[in-house]
């Protein structure tokens, strides 16, 4: 009889658990049933799901640190195999075009323009209310500006950077306000205070430094035209030297000396005497050290020039004395060049040189 009503107790127990177990399947079953195929996605889904994986993967963090790192081959690659990476975006709301700009990235830039919705690309703005023209104002968060020689010619790129943005954008962007209610400009004007500060203290070191220079050798090529070598006839008053070829080569370079070094001094004093506005360290002091520069190397060339002739008419029967001096009139020049003429070609591709930005990048995506 035990054994009897244990068996029912079980086999109630059983009919009891089935109805559970159905209704823990149908739970199931729901379950899956609300996640869908990728298929059955509409685009929106997708598109959410992509950004979730994408943020997820790092994707996004990879893209905007190679353009940091200026990483141009990455970034042109991974965008043109996914097209929809073109409008990634960091945590503060901005595109990588922008972000190339903050960055100093000229190279990753231009490609900018070959893109057919160049003109979408230029109107996002940041969180805090930034243009792309606003980020050309800012201070770079990269280490490119310090590769360049000199406060003067950072500044000069700075600027190069803030025309150029400012030539693709449309010119109402040019009076956008940020949160901060300022102008691109104003902007610029904020962040590049010190640095052209700067820059003018180094422009003024170098023009003193060369000035000096220019007015010693102005002085001493004055000198040389009225006391040439050999002396004057007394009879005539005209140098003794005066029929020789050296003599002609003597006066003429004396001569070239004496007015080059004149010029430098006037291109440094112009210098000296600016104004330092914003726009002269885009082109009007460079080119004034450029031929201040150029003027002042090529006075010392032919000083040494003049030098080595009127010794030559002197020491003409001592010409085994000759030799050795005129060639360490040579080391002067030499030294000077080496030291200097680094900056002056620098200085002249930075001011004429092609640019570091490629307007005819072909269309790639």
């Amino acid at each position: 009889m035990v054994e009897a009503e244990n068996s029912e107790q079980i086999h109630e127990a059983e009919i009891q658990e089935e109805p559970q177990k159905d209704s823990s399947k149908n739970s199931d079953m729901a379950d899956s049933g609300a996640e869908k195929h990728p298929d059955e996605m509409d685009a929106a889904e997708m598109v959410e799901t992509d950004q979730e994986g994408r943020s997820k993967g790092n994707v996004y963090q990879a893209i905007f640190r190679s353009i940091t790192e200026g990483a141009f081959e990455f970034v042109h690659d991974v965008v043109k195999a996914n097209p929809d990476l073109l409008w990634s975006f960091d945590s503060n709301s901005r595109n990588i075009f922008s972000y190339a700009v903050l960055c100093r990235q000229a190279k990753i830039f231009s490609l900018i323009y070959g893109l057919d919705v160049k003109s979408n690309m230029v109107y996002e703005r940041d969180n805090s209310g930034n243009s792309i023209l606003h980020m050309a104002g800012m201070a770079p968060v990269s280490i490119m500006l310090n590769r360049i020689p000199g406060s003067a010619l950072q500044m000069q790129r700075e600027l190069q950077w803030f025309k150029e943005v400012e030539r693709i954008v449309h010119p109402k962007v040019k009076e956008v306000v940020n949160n901060n209610d300022m102008t691109p400009r104003e902007v610029f004007t904020e962040n590049h205070r010190d640095l052209m500060k700067e820059g003018e203290k180094w422009m003024k070191g170098t023009a003193t430094s060369y000035t000096i220079v220019a007015a010693l050798i102005l002085t001493i090529m004055f000198a040389a035209t009225f006391t040439v070598p050999g002396g004057n006839n007394q009879d005539t008053g005209l140098p003794i030297f005066f029929n020789k070829k050296l003599f002609r080569l003597f006066i003429i370079s004396d001569s070239l000396s004496l007015f080059s070094s004149a010029s430098s001094v006037l291109m440094f004093l112009g210098i000296l005497t600016s104004r330092y506005a914003e726009e002269d360290f885009f082109k009007s002091l460079p080119t004034k050290m450029i031929i201040g520069l150029s003027t002042l190397f090529f006075s010392i060339a032919t000083m040494m020039i003049a030098f080595s002739a009127g010794l030559l008419l002197v020491l003409h029967e001592e010409s085994w004395m000759v030799v050795p001096v005129i060639s360490l009139a040579s080391v002067p020049v030499t030294l000077f060049v080496l030291m200097q003429f680094p900056l002056l070609v620098d200085m002249y591709i930075s001011t004429y040189g092609p640019g570091i930005f490629d307007r005819k990048v072909k269309q790639w995506l």
